[in-house]
């Protein structure tokens, strides 16, 4: 496989806030109202968006922690790729890291990712679980997962945050992010070590660009780690809203 640096991310994790962003278009959610998608369409005030923004994401989870039916879990966990991204980005994308549309939004985009990169994921996982110390272990992922061990992680973390205990699905949530740096990381020192022995000033420029971008992309990812955690700890004192 491939390990070039464009296979931990550019087109599916923006390297900045948050750390995670779908590509593509997608069609509007149907869980939405309609009347709510009209009003959005003709603009609406900061505000307001700010309240809409966390009543859905409050009525969203509330709905399914009372219900706990397996075809409207499935109807949300698939939210982004089969319902549409555009308007739940344009509702819960903003939300502060410390609320909870944003922490749902970033949940949604972390299973995106997982299932997009399993394959670049897999591997980073191998070589960041040795380093991460407990983290692998609170992530509930094997030492050496295979592609559809990520994906299956991808929905168990998003699943569980609707179903179980969402703090505990945060943490998960956070683990994983915190192995996948170490992973990132050690990756780009493997780059810089190789480059060090290649040397030549050509060859020198393309590969420390590789490791910067790897690097840039695990800054991202632990601090999306940390958001996670700090969710968690909101969540558990009642102050996650």
């Amino acid at each position: 496989m491939s390990t070039s640096s464009s296979s931990y991310g550019s087109s599916s994790i923006r390297a900045a806030g948050s750390g995670f962003a779908a590509s593509g278009r997608f069609t509007r959610p149907a869980q939405l109202d309609p009347a709510l998608v009209e009003h959005l369409s003709g603009g609406v005030d900061p505000q307001q968006l700010s309240e809409i923004s966390h009543t859905t994401a409050a009525s969203l989870l509330d709905r399914v922690h009372h219900t706990q039916d397996p075809q409207t879990v499935e109807r949300v966990l698939t939210l982004v790729e089969h319902e549409g991204v555009d308007l739940v980005a344009e509702l819960w994308s903003g939300g502060d890291p410390d609320s909870l549309p944003g922490v749902l939004w970033r949940l949604y985009m972390l299973r995106t990712w997982m299932r997009r990169n399993r394959e670049s994921i897999s591997r980073l996982w191998r070589i960041g679980e040795p380093v991460a110390g407990a983290s692998s272990a609170i992530a509930g992922v094997d030492q050496a997962p295979n592609a559809e061990d990520i994906a299956r992680t991808a929905d168990s973390i998003l699943s569980g945050a609707f179903v179980g205990d969402f703090a505990v699905a945060m943490e998960r949530a956070s683990a994983f992010c915190a192995v996948i740096s170490a992973g990132l990381v050690a990756e780009a020192r493997r780059r810089q070590e190789r480059d060090a022995e290649l040397g030549g000033a050509g060859s020198d420029r393309i590969v420390s660009s590789g490791a910067a971008h790897l690097l840039k992309t695990a800054r991202s990812l632990h601090s999306t780690s940390k958001d996670f955690k700090a969710g968690a700890r909101l969540w558990r004192e009642g102050r996650l809203e």
